[in-house]
């Protein structure tokens, strides 16, 4: 007997936790400040793999695309994260330099939205973060070819032992395609979820004059 989808949808609860509170009022001027205190929170509550993120993209006839990567830093500069530029999303991104991440916490029911326009940062840059990662890390970005027809399971065991061996043995070895990414964001929100579905929404937008601050309806 097949398993039914719409049962097993129907038996699942959200927030089987205690939520935290978030009060909008006393949040700091710019989303960085909140970003980072809520990032922490995530961690010591004991959320699994808080730095992934979802990666939404669009192709040169702006259908979307998305697909969950790391987090590889956050800054004055912008939310950063990295791929090969000749890989599906490093293509789309040439051709609109515009995206939106993803987080997601359900240890503690939040949420943060973040979109902007996106830069490739220098190549020093994107090789001094490779190479700050671990062998695992750099190996898979020297197999590359991400996002190609793979012919084969073998083929790929084959290019992905022989980047092993080099990553091992060469461990500054360039990744020429190796891309670091930063997306400076024009808009930031920050969703506390509560469960009576009274959900807290917090938005920054850019302006000239600094950030603004609104509340959205859930």
């Amino acid at each position: 007997m097949g398993t039914d989808l719409h049962d097993l949808l129907r038996s699942l609860r959200v927030w089987d936790v205690e939520l935290p509170s978030f009060d909008p009022s006393g949040a700091p001027d710019a989303p960085l400040e909140l970003f980072t205190a809520w990032f922490a929170e995530a961690v010591a509550a004991g959320q699994t793999e808080p730095h992934t993120m979802s990666l939404a993209t669009a192709d040169e006839e702006g259908l979307p695309d998305v697909r969950t990567v790391m987090l590889h830093g956050a800054d004055a500069s912008g939310w950063s994260f990295a791929t090969h530029r000749d890989s599906r999303k490093g293509r789309q991104l040439a051709a609109r330099p515009y995206a939106a991440l993803g987080f997601y916490w359900p240890a503690q029911g939040r949420q943060v939205r973040v979109r902007g326009r996106v830069t490739a940062a220098p190549s020093a840059e994107a090789r001094a973060d490779l190479h700050a990662r671990s062998t695992g890390a750099l190996a898979a970005a020297l197999t590359g070819r991400q996002s190609e027809v793979l012919a084969s399971p073998g083929e790929l065991a084959r290019a992905s032992e022989a980047a092993w061996r080099r990553a091992r043995e060469e461990p500054d070895a360039p990744v020429p395609t190796w891309t670091l990414y930063r997306l400076r964001p024009d808009e930031v929100e920050f969703f506390q979820g509560d469960a009576r579905r009274r959900h807290v929404r917090l938005v920054y937008r850019r302006t000239e004059a600094g950030w603004a601050r609104e509340l959205l309806w859930p």
